[in-house]
Formats: C-alpha cells, structure tokens, sequence
C-alpha cells in the first residue's frame, strides 16, 4: 500500500477493501429504498473527500477517532487505511491517537495503538 496520496478512488472503494463486509448493508439499502440510498451514498461520499481547507487524511483520522472511542475497530481499521492511502504517516497517525484519548481516555488510546501495533506488524505503513 502507497502512502502517495490517492485522489480518483472513492472512499466506498477503499472501506470495501479495507473489510468487504464493514460496508455491505449498503447493497442491501439500495434495494430496499434506492433513492434514500443515493442521498446517504452522496452525504457520506461528500464528507469522505477532500474539503476546500480539510485533506481527506484528517478527514479519515476525525472518522478514527469516533469509531475507537465507540469500539468499532473494524469501521477504525478502514478509516485508518484510508488515512494511509491518502498520505498519512505512522508517526501522524500516533499523534493522532494521542489527541484522541484527551477526550476517549485509555480506551481510546489502546484500540488506536493495537490497530497501529497490527499495522506496523503487517507492513501497512511503506514511508515510516
């Protein structure tokens, strides 16, 4: 996985990747109500891109934050992903998790660093 910043390919794409079945419900929505189903697909694209000040890496690392805070290591392992694909380092992502438990406390900080912990050990992390 590169950490060049990727910018063609959406955000679903990667999450998909990350945990194929993370987003699956998705699909499901769609055949149950396909036009609410594009709203929530256009929101949730809206908010996983770039903004005119917020690159998509700190976009990725606020998403994080609140799904360790709530225990939801797997949402957190995709965001995280996502984060790296889009250009963010490990030592970035460490401060992160150090912001984060101002607020999420011990908890948050030890779901973030097992994550990051499991990453450094698969080779996730390709600039350091």
């Amino acid at each position: 996985m590169s950490n060049a910043p990727q910018k063609d390919r959406s955000a679903t794409a990667s999450y998909a990747e990350a945990n194929p079945q993370l987003y699956a419900f998705l699909d499901w929505m769609t055949q149950q109500d396909p036009e609410y189903a594009r709203a929530f697909k256009a929101y949730t694209a809206l908010g996983a891109s770039a903004g005119q000040a917020l690159p998509i890496k700190y976009r990725e690392m606020i998403m994080t934050a609140i799904l360790v805070f709530m225990g939801r290591r797997e949402g957190a392992e995709a965001h995280l992903k996502r984060a790296i694909e889009h250009g963010a380092t490990k030592r970035e992502l460490f401060e992160a998790a150090q912001a984060a438990g101002i607020p999420g406390g011990g908890i948050t900080v030890g779901l973030w660093m097992q994550i990051l912990t499991q990453f450094d050990r698969d080779g996730v992390f390709k600039n350091g």
